[in-house]
């Protein structure tokens, strides 16, 4: 791998984007689980609304990965903290620092917004992906459960 730049996504990387989440979706065991267009795409992270980014990893000017991110914000520390929705990184690019460098670009993002945290999660069969954080000083957060509602749940929920 030569050089690898990391740049804001645009709309018109709504495509790569999309064959980037089906790709992850197949790693993480849920190849069917995609719902998302390329439509659905250009208007949650490209829409005048949207609350979302996202990053194109390339080497020698090919996407090889990608990042969704957003802000939260906590409470406790009284600050925005940056949640990292998903990070992907091609197979055969993996272990050659592109992870690690989109890591790094968004470990800046959050520092120059004066961001308290950087938070991800990661599933816990996914060991390399798990050894790699730690390697970074990264550290998970054991305490805490997550919770969704989606779907009928939500739809029912919101009904009341």
């Amino acid at each position: 791998m030569n050089t690898v730049t990391i740049r804001r996504a645009t709309k018109n990387d709504s495509t790569i984007i999309l064959q980037f989440i089906k790709e992850l979706a197949a790693y993480e065991k849920a190849p069917n689980a995609v719902k998302a267009s390329i439509e659905d795409i250009e208007k949650s992270i490209f829409g005048d609304n949207s609350t979302v980014s996202a990053l194109i990893c390339s080497s020698d000017e090919k996407p090889i990965g990608f990042a969704v991110y957003f802000f939260n914000y906590s409470t406790w520390l009284g600050k925005n903290g940056l949640y990292l929705e998903d990070l992907y990184i091609t197979p055969q690019y993996r272990g050659k620092g592109a992870g690690e460098n989109l890591l790094r670009h968004l470990a800046k993002i959050a520092f120059e917004k004066d961001c308290g945290r950087f938070e991800w999660s990661v599933l816990d069969w996914n060991m390399p992906a798990i050894e790699f954080y730690k390697s970074l000083g990264a550290r998970p957060q054991n305490e805490w459960i997550p919770y969704r509602l989606d779907g009928d749940a939500l739809t029912g929920f919101a009904r009341g």
